[in-house]
């Protein structure tokens, strides 16, 4: 049987506030923590116990606002999950984007719903798309679930 994908959608959005990160610190993994309704973002590593919160708002203009975005950035933290592809770079935020790549790049039946041109697999770079490139991008997916 055909493994069969249907899109749910999702924006990249849903995957950026919990994001999988090294540690500046010791270098394992840590996670970066976005709280867009507390204005807030927190980097935490269980390992080293390494800790730094900032603000998610900002000024621009004489307007404060909260700068939405993934939470990896606020820190300038290196991805967790990442690893190089050709001339780009594979990478995921967490384990539960990964599952969500993995589950779209290995089906060989994409099935999408109304398309509104902002969804995640929308957005994606060409190489995540192209069958040639699936066997090689399940195994780097392997390889990266092996530093959950």
């Amino acid at each position: 049987m055909e493994r069969r994908f249907m899109d749910q959608n999702k924006t990249i959005t849903e995957f950026q506030e919990e994001v999988w990160v090294k540690c500046p610190s010791c270098g394992k993994r840590a996670i970066a923590i976005a709280n867009y309704g507390l204005k807030k973002s927190r980097l935490s590593c269980p390992n080293c116990s390494y800790h730094k919160e900032l603000v998610t708002q900002v000024e621009s203009f004489g307007t404060m606002g909260n700068l939405i975005m993934a939470a990896n950035q606020y820190f300038d933290a290196e991805l967790w999950l990442q690893h190089p592809f050709k001339n780009d770079i594979f990478f995921a935020y967490n384990d539960k984007h990964l599952y969500y790549l993995e589950n779209y790049i290995s089906a060989k039946l994409r099935e999408h719903k109304e398309r509104s041109h902002f969804t995640l697999l929308e957005r994606l770079p060409k190489f995540y798309h192209e069958g040639k490139n699936r066997k090689a991008l399940l195994k780097i997916i392997e390889r990266l679930k092996t530093r959950f």
